[in-house]
């Protein structure tokens, strides 16, 4: 079984970066692509950012591409998503997530390995 542990979330000023780390245990995981994804409060879940198990096939919320920078290091499991230029509405629960398969992908759906959350909080 997958577990996935983030950290690295808290609070910064606009304009700011945070660096989240996502470390991987358990069952062989390394084939699989990786994402992260976002819940603010009230809202759904959405995705953010993604990338393959081989190519460094990367892809990316709208509205983050160009601040945010997903990365993985497969030898020791980890996934790290880099984000400057941080504003309000990047304000969320940061998850996260390994996929069914090594293709990228946006779609909840297609990720089947959760962790528990780490807070990112963005002050104006």
């Amino acid at each position: 079984q997958v577990q996935l542990v983030e950290s690295g979330g808290g609070l910064v000023q606009a304009g700011g970066s945070l660096t989240l780390t996502c470390t991987a245990s358990g069952r062989a995981f390394s084939e699989n692509a990786k994402g992260w994804f976002r819940q603010a409060s009230g809202k759904e879940r959405e995705f953010v950012a993604a990338i393959s198990w081989v190519g460094g096939f990367t892809y990316y919320l709208d509205s983050v591409e160009g601040r945010f920078t997903i990365s993985r290091d497969n030898r020791r499991n980890t996934l790290t998503l880099q984000m400057n230029s941080l504003k309000p509405e990047d304000t969320a629960v940061y998850f996260c997530a390994a996929a069914r398969s090594g293709a990228v992908t946006k779609e909840r759906r297609d990720y089947v390995g959760w962790g528990q959350g780490t807070q990112v909080t963005v002050s104006a």
